[in-house]
């Protein structure tokens, strides 16, 4: 059983990190203040020094919440779909609706103000689980068969930078397309890409 003062605190930093979330998308890294955070999580100023020492660190602190949860819906969707198709589909779809319901947020994310962007050790990092998930089943189905012999690891992160290739280019501005609809081109590429050629033999 966790104590109170556990409690209290483990409520504090998720109001704070919330609020912190909100300011940011709404005012940008660089123009998010402690004043305005500490407003909209209903606390004094002071209090949010108990918890972070500066505005860097909540940031971290969000990135790492948000991007955990991301993992773990993907892995959720992916684990749920049934075929090698619809768990690309899947893993695709994810991550695009995620970035376009963060979308003010990814654009500091994806910034390069300093020590508060993502490099690519940390986005690699938070996407190796499914990613893997997505190679296992890459692997299986092409010992069945299903696709062509292709090297399933190297496959899964080529699609991994397709999905965040397209993510970025949505950042750069208005888009006439879906998130759905991304997803769905981007899996009818990669599946002619992975389709057995009509005279090669089966697994």
């Amino acid at each position: 059983m966790k104590s109170k003062r556990q409690v209290v605190s483990e409520f504090r930093r998720t109001a704070i990190v919330d609020a912190a979330r909100s300011v940011f998308a709404r005012r940008g890294f660089a123009h998010g203040i402690m004043d305005e955070i500490a407003k909209e999580a209903g606390i004094a100023k002071g209090t949010i020094y108990l918890y972070f020492r500066s505005k860097t660190e909540i940031y971290k602190a969000i990135l790492d919440h948000d991007m955990k949860a991301l993992k773990k819906s993907t892995l959720e969707r992916i684990d749920a779909a049934k075929s090698l198709r619809d768990k690309i589909g899947a893993f695709t779809l994810a991550r695009l609706e995620n970035a376009e319901a963060r979308k003010e947020f990814f654009r500091i994310m994806d910034s390069d103000q300093g020590n508060v962007a993502l490099t690519r050790s940390q986005y690699r990092d938070w996407l190796r689980e499914p990613v893997h998930r997505l190679a296992s089943a890459i692997e299986e189905a092409s010992r069945q068969g299903e696709i062509r012999r292709v090297p399933p690891e190297k496959v899964a992160w080529i699609i991994a930078d397709m999905t965040r290739g397209t993510i970025q280019r949505r950042l750069l501005g208005p888009s006439d397309t879906s998130p759905g609809e991304d997803s769905a081109f981007l899996l009818g590429f990669v599946w002619a890409s992975l389709a057995n050629e009509p005279d090669s033999p089966r697994a």
